[in-house]
Parts: structure tokens; C-alpha cells; sequence
């Protein structure tokens, strides 16, 4: 009897709550929560209707391939030799160059009165390459003709930058060479004048000594010191021939005399030069950023369900207590 009075006690507690009470309440007051449901779905599709649309397109892009940038590689080969870069090594400072262009471009955007979201970063982390693109705009169609607009954008930009080094390239190696021909030629003409000096000094020591025709019967073994010993005639003929003669080059001077007229003819366009390759062109996004319909019509089904199980316990629970008061 005792157990039974307890539990009396205990049910007949104020601070209890009683599930199936509540449960009651809330029903008898489905009207109020249907009604503030109502409001909240309202302003849900107000909502929606007006708030901006965001649409994500993204783009794959990763080192240019040899046939895009083979000119360039080409003409730095003419340029530079065996010095040269490899391709590969070509192929990975240009997409870095791209990427770091890539990352101002976005930084810019971002900076403006109103901010456009460009982003580039590795697809697979941990690597460099490739790398994704994401441009945010208001409609899918907007979206990915952005994004491709922004990286056909530096993909030019690049283009001008590499056609401007190149020519500083070819500028620097013209005069570079042109200093190297010029010295190689003053040291012929030095060569030829010091050789036409010798044979003059010998034409006076062969005056000197009355010797009009040749002393010596092998030629090849003649020296400095015996070439008087042809005679003034000979030596008159040498110096005539001497002087007439061409400067005589080494084998060096034609080879930087033909790289010099190769770097003088080198020209190349920049269009033909790409900095990067699509792995996957921006694509059209089929499902938008925000606002998500579905997601925003629960959370104002939720909301409006318990902004109004408040109002109608708290009204319940404000005439009790006016009732027991």
C-alpha cells in the first residue's frame, strides 16, 4: 500500500513532465504549429526566390604536352645548345609559371568591390600536378564560360611573358656573339698584319744582302730567321699575296658565325605556345552550391515546428499557472 502512495506522490509531482501531457498539448495545438509551419515555409520560398544562386564548374588542367610547347623548346635548343633545358624541365616551369599567374589572377578577384571565388589548387594532395580549377558564379552556363575565359586569359598572358623573354634571350646571345666574331676577326687581322711584318723584315735583310733569288732549295724548312734567304723576289710575291689574301679563321668562328645568322632568323610564335593541357574542360554544373531547395524546405519545416510547439506549451503552461495562482 505503501509502494502504491508513493507513486502517487511521485506522478502527482509539478516538476515531472508528462510525455503523454505533452503529446496531448501539442496536438490540441496542431492548428497554431500548422500555422507557424505555414509562416516558416513562406519565408522559405521568399527565400529562395530572391537569394543569389551559386553554381560551381570545374576545370583539370596539367603540364602542356611536347607538341605545345615544342617551338619554344626549339628555340631556346638554337639559343643556348647543349646548355638547354630539358622539356621536361620546360614543361614543369611553365605550369608552375601558370599556376602562380593562376593564384594572382585569383587573388585579384577576390580582392575586387565584388569578389569573384577562383580557386586553383592540386587535385591529388601531396602532388603538384594536376591542378583544379573552381570559378563560382550565379548560373551554370555563367560559371563555365568564366572559368574557361580566366584560363584561356593566362594561358595568353604566359604566351606574352615567354615570347618577351625569349627575345631578351636572343637580344643578349646577338650581342654576345657579335662581341665574340669581332674579337676573333681582330685577332686574324692581327695575325695577317704581324705575318706581313715578318716577310717585310725579311725583304730587307734579303736587300740588304743583294739576294734576288732563292738560297735554299727546301721550303719547308724554312724559319724567321732564314726567310731572307728567298730572295727579294719571293718575298715581294709573299707580301702582295699576303696582303691581298682573306683574314683566315679558325673552325669556332664559322660555327659562331652560323649560330649568330640562325639566333638572327629566329623567330617564333607566341600563339603556338601553351602553357598548360586540359585533363578536363570546365564542365557544366548540373547541381547548385546554394541554396539547397530541399535542405532550406526541411530546416523551415523544423523551425516553424518548434518556434510553434513553444508558443502553444508556453500558452499552456502560463494558464496553469495563472489557474493554480
Amino acid at each position: 500500500m505503501t509502494h502504491n502512495n508513493n507513486v502517487v506522490t511521485r506522478s502527482s509531482d509539478p516538476e515531472q513532465i508528462d510525455l503523454i501531457d505533452l503529446v496531448v498539448q501539442l496536438w490540441r495545438g496542431k492548428w497554431v504549429i500548422a500555422a507557424f509551419i505555414a509562416i516558416a515555409l513562406i519565408l522559405a520560398g521568399v527565400y529562395l526566390a530572391f537569394a543569389k544562386e551559386k553554381w560551381t564548374s570545374t576545370a583539370i588542367i596539367t603540364e602542356p604536352d611536347a607538341a605545345q610547347i615544342g617551338n619554344y623548346s626549339t628555340a631556346l635548343n638554337i639559343l643556348f645548345g647543349t646548355a638547354a633545358p630539358k622539356l621536361s624541365d620546360i614543361q614543369e616551369t611553365v605550369i608552375t609559371r601558370y599556376n602562380a599567374s593562376f593564384s594572382a589572377l585569383s587573388q585579384s578577384l577576390e580582392n575586387q568591390v565584388e569578389p569573384e571565388k577562383l580557386t586553383i589548387e592540386p587535385t591529388v594532395k601531396g602532388q603538384n600536378f594536376p591542378l583544379s580549377i573552381n570559378y563560382v558564379n550565379s548560373s551554370a552556363e555563367s560559371a563555365q564560360k568564366q572559368v574557361a575565359k580566366y584560363i584561356q586569359q593566362i594561358d595568353e598572358q604566359i604566351q606574352k611573358e615567354l615570347e618577351v623573354d625569349l627575345n631578351d634571350n636572343i637580344k643578349q646571345q646577338v650581342a654576345t656573339l657579335k662581341d665574340v666574331l669581332s674579337n676573333q676577326e681582330t685577332i686574324a687581322q692581327e695575325q695577317k698584319d704581324l705575318r706581313i711584318k715578318q716577310i717585310s723584315e725579311a725583304l730587307k735583310y734579303a736587300e740588304a744582302a743583294n739576294i734576288t733569288t732563292p738560297k735554299i732549295q727546301q721550303t719547308q724548312d724554312v724559319t724567321q730567321e732564314t726567310m731572307f734567304l728567298l730572295g727579294t723576289e719571293a718575298l715581294q710575291e709573299m707580301i702582295a699575296r699576303e696582303t691581298s689574301r682573306p683574314l683566315t679563321f679558325s673552325e669556332s668562328y664559322y660555327q659562331n658565325k652560323q649560330k649568330l645568322l640562325d639566333i638572327q632568323k629566329l623567330k617564333i610564335d607566341p600563339t603556338t605556345i601553351h602553357a598548360y593541357r586540359y585533363v578536363m574542360k570546365p564542365d557544366l554544373p548540373i547541381r547548385r552550391d546554394s541554396p539547397k531547395r530541399a535542405l532550406v524546405l526541411v530546416l523551415a519545416v523544423l523551425l516553424g515546428g518548434i518556434i510553434g510547439s513553444g508558443v502553444v506549451l508556453g500558452r499552456n503552461a502560463l494558464r496553469n499557472y495563472n489557474a493554480t495562482a
